[in-house]
């Protein structure tokens, strides 16, 4: 039996039952001092400048759950910064869930890079406009991940379900542990513009800020799989195990990808030259 809900309730919920703490969950893995965790744990603050970024990594590993980040992203000319927030193994045949915030100049919107990542194979982009404002306050950006979706989310509304469709030959990461990691980093010959637009150091240092981190999630430890109490009990209104979109979810989805993306994989007319990935020609609901 498989749960249909609402993804912004089903985020609620986690957030209730689990509260995150920097200093407990997570750990700094680059960046000579530049990223700080504050107020007792509850936060943690990323700096750019023109010598080093900085990122930090959760201290578990996980196999299946729902991750959830509030970000503050960098405010005024952030051209050439990339924040990001993902999920990851290692390896060249590893898998990843990303989520990306590409910077711009100022009064220019963030773009909102997705991509999912199995056995080593990526190229599956999908670009995003916000329809906020994401450096004046802090926004919830989360990733559930179960067997059968993984489910892109900004402030409970899902913007990309990636279904798995391993009977139709297409991958989908669901046997590598992955860790959460999030950085802040100088891309300046990408990010902004296709690399056009270059960082402009008198406007750093940088800051990208972190807070409310919730991990409703399997935890790998000593190679055995250790899961929340219920989470894989069929029925289970708050489970994030069997979860799907519901209607309502699925068409809250569609209007953001009418409204606010600005590119899919899928479409892309080099990539249909080149041949698209196999579940872009499936007739489905949704990628």
């Amino acid at each position: 039996m498989r749960t249909v809900v609402a993804l912004g309730i089903v985020a609620c919920l986690a957030a209730v039952a689990q509260g995150g703490n920097f200093f407990q969950d997570a750990e700094m893995s680059w960046g000579d001092g530049r990223g700080k965790v504050i107020d007792a744990g509850r936060g943690l603050d990323l700096t750019l400048d023109k010598t080093s970024g900085s990122g930090f990594q959760s201290k578990a590993e996980y196999l299946f759950g729902k991750i959830d980040m509030q970000i503050k992203l960098v405010p005024g000319n952030s051209a050439g910064t990339v924040t990001t927030f993902y999920l990851s193994s290692q390896g060249s045949a590893h898998d990843e869930i990303d989520f990306e915030f590409l910077g711009n100049v100022t009064g220019e919107p963030y773009t909102l890079h997705t991509n999912v990542f199995a056995l080593g194979q990526g190229k599956r982009e999908q670009q995003f406009r916000l329809w906020f404002d994401p450096t004046k306050a802090f926004h919830t950006y989360s990733i559930l991940w179960n067997p059968q979706h993984v489910i892109f989310a900004v402030d409970g509304t899902p913007i990309r379900d990636f279904k798995n469709h391993e009977a139709r030959g297409v991958s989908f990461p669901k046997t590598q542990p992955m860790r959460l990691y999030a950085s802040l980093w100088n891309a300046d010959d990408w990010a902004t513009q296709g690399g056009r637009v270059k960082t402009d150091w008198s406007h750093a240092p940088f800051v990208a800020s972190f807070r409310g981190f919730n991990a409703d999630a399997c935890v790998m430890s000593g190679g055995a799989q250790r899961c929340p109490a219920g989470t894989m009990e069929a029925g289970a209104a708050s489970s994030w195990w069997n979860q799907e979109l519901s209607d309502m979810s699925y068409r809250r989805m569609r209007w953001v990808q009418r409204k606010f993306m600005i590119y899919n994989y899928c479409t892309d007319p080099k990539r249909v030259a080149e041949g698209l990935p196999a579940e872009c020609n499936l007739r489905l609901r949704s990628k």
